[in-house]
């Protein structure tokens, strides 16, 4: 496994195991396995309505808890100082943990503007203990600007839509500036075209690997932290064995060249589901 550090010095592994669109009753199983295989990193919202199953994983494992790293997200509706204090609590409690590792803004919908006041309610639970670091998720520049003028702790990361097709090297470019991670939600686009797309198969190809292992590659080596999801066994172990190859650096840029700006799920200034 590889790690980054976060600029509040704490350290997450740089692959972790996503469990959107999972349903609780499978999370459990899905997160037990991932965590057999290696996986150390987990990553769930309060609307995927996993929390609880991933609790029960995390219950039922070997691993000491301070070993894992467990990422929650605060959902739309509960935006504002005090109700995402009151979500939070909610969150934990299904969970059925002391701590998260990290709390993460799960969209800013800035027409509302909510996401400063909730932005300091999760400065709060950081001071409080509660959370070991705090972020968000689909920040454009503009947005992590108003946190960075109006709030006093720099997010640790930045969770957006980043593939191939959508290599937001712009925001990337800003978010290294400012010492805030990069990443990755629908790693591989979902299994969708990129999968399939050329210059991919030929790379997988030359490497003997599968094109989803050579795309997590690309995006642990791009600098991104990446969580890709599963709940086939198969998959979950082929998507972890992604340690023992190296892109060169000829193969990087060719993936860089089939940027398509592409972006397949909804434009985070445009968002507002609750």
């Amino acid at each position: 496994m590889e790690h980054v550090t976060l600029n509040n010095g704490l350290k997450m592994p740089k692959l972790g195991f996503g469990v959107w669109l999972v349903p609780d009753d499978e999370a459990e199983a899905a997160v037990k396995n991932a965590i057999e295989v290696g996986y150390r990193s987990i990553d769930t919202a309060m609307v995927y309505k996993n929390e609880e199953g991933v609790g029960r994983a995390i219950a039922a494992s070997n691993v000491p808890r301070e070993e894992l790293f467990i990422t929650t997200k605060l959902w739309n509706s509960d935006q504002g100082y005090d109700e995402t204090l009151k979500a939070f609590d909610a969150s934990l409690e299904r969970l059925g943990l002391d701590y998260v590792d990290l709390y993460l803004i799960h969209w800013p919908m800035p027409k509302e503007e909510k996401f400063v006041d909730t932005y300091k309610a999760l400065e709060k639970l950081y001071h409080d203990g509660k959370v070991k670091a705090i972020g968000v998720c689909n920040f454009h520049i503009e947005h992590l600007q108003r946190l960075l003028d109006e709030c006093e702790i720099v997010p640790v990361l930045n969770q957006v839509e980043c593939h191939p097709y959508l290599q937001q090297a712009e925001l990337k470019a800003f978010c290294k500036e400012h010492d805030i991670y990069v990443e990755a939600w629908s790693p591989l686009m979902n299994g969708k075209e990129v999968l399939n797309d050329e210059v991919i198969m030929e790379i997988a190809e030359a490497y003997g690997k599968t094109p989803a292992q050579v795309i997590l590659r690309w995006h642990l080596q791009y600098d991104n932290i990446v969580i890709p999801k599963s709940v086939t066994p198969s998959r979950i172990e082929e998507n972890f064995n992604v340690f023992d190859f190296q892109l060169s650096d000829a193969d990087m840029k060719k993936i860089e060249g089939i940027n398509r700006n592409h972006r397949n799920g909804p434009d985070p200034t445009d968002f507002y589901n609750k």
